[in-house]
């Protein structure tokens, strides 16, 4: 099998059995394309099956010049993950990738907006502009409901069910949760569905989306990435902010006021409760709280 029927057949894969999302695939491709040019310009081989651990280890120790440790992770973990499928495929126990070690890494602290500056940077919204109120019904519904960049791209009307406050969100892996719809994104999403998208252009093909463009179409991820950093600018505030910044401020904001971690991730969409985890670490007071309630020698009294 050649690089190019077996990069088919791994993407394939990835969408059909795994349920990935297109960047997610995209990301697992890039990483291989990365190994098939280095591949080519250092080796005569043609196929998967020829390549062996050596070959492999001098791709990273090359990489590693220029790269740092997450990029480095995520590059070994795509290749992990093609040879596992190649060899599973073609029934091959010799495993090029075995040996590799991915480099252990520190766990960094998300960045978290205070409330105040959440404040700030919902008011920086200008609702004068023709997209005024849909850019203020995206970041409510970002911090509103801690949904993903791509959770909200991909939100559609017939998964709003606004009677119960309920958003379906459909997540990583296609895998689907409900998670509750504050009300002040509750308020604004019917604002901006009623008033302004009701009257704006909608092509066709994305009839039940959600968030759309200005000639009707599906916002891409770049664009909700943009619309945050300026927001942000306008607002003035200095730290570096994405949407994933909203997410990391809801959980963050559940937890200072009193919700459990298994309901946060849950909400989140989590797979594991170690992830969700890391808000408690950001948060000293829950942590304190736990100490107080809970450890026998919490009380001293002199």
């Amino acid at each position: 099998m050649n690089w190019k029927s077996a990069i088919k057949q791994y993407q394939s894969y990835l969408k059909i059995e795994r349920g990935l999302s297109g960047n997610s695939i995209i990301n697992y491709l890039f990483d291989i394309d990365a190994f098939i040019k280095y591949y080519k310009i250092n080796t005569d081989k043609k196929s998967p099956k020829d390549i062996k651990s050596d070959e492999i280890q001098a791709f990273i120790y090359e990489e590693a010049k220029h790269k740092s440790s997450n990029s480095m992770a995520r590059r070994i973990s795509g290749l992990k993950s093609f040879f596992n499928y190649f060899n599973f495929k073609n029934n091959r126990k010799y495993d090029p990738t075995a040996l590799i070690e991915t480099p252990k890494l520190g766990r960094k602290l998300p960045e978290v907006l205070s409330i105040l500056e959440i404040e700030k940077l919902l008011s920086s919204i200008d609702l004068t502009h023709s997209q005024g109120h849909r850019n203020l019904a995206i970041l409510e519904t970002l911090y509103g409901s801690g949904l993903r960049v791509s959770e909200l791209v991909n939100l559609t009307i017939s998964n709003l069910f606004f009677k119960e406050k309920i958003i379906k969100v459909i997540g990583k892996g296609n895998k689907q949760r409900l998670v509750p719809m504050g009300d002040y994104a509750k308020k604004h999403v019917e604002i901006y569905i009623e008033k302004y998208r009701a009257i704006g252009k909608i092509n066709p093909l994305y009839s039940d989306v959600l968030f759309l463009n200005r000639n009707g179409k599906q916002l891409t991820r770049a664009m909700i990435f943009t619309l945050i950093k300026k927001f942000g600018s306008q607002a003035r505030i200095l730290k570096t902010i994405s949407p994933h910044t909203l997410r990391h401020s809801f959980a963050t904001h559940l937890l200072e006021n009193g919700a459990d971690l298994r309901t946060i991730q849950v909400m989140m969409g989590h797979e594991s409760i170690t992830t969700t985890e890391i808000y408690a670490h950001m948060d000293t007071k829950y942590l304190r709280s736990v100490m107080d309630n809970f450890h026998p020698r919490k009380n001293i009294n002199f």
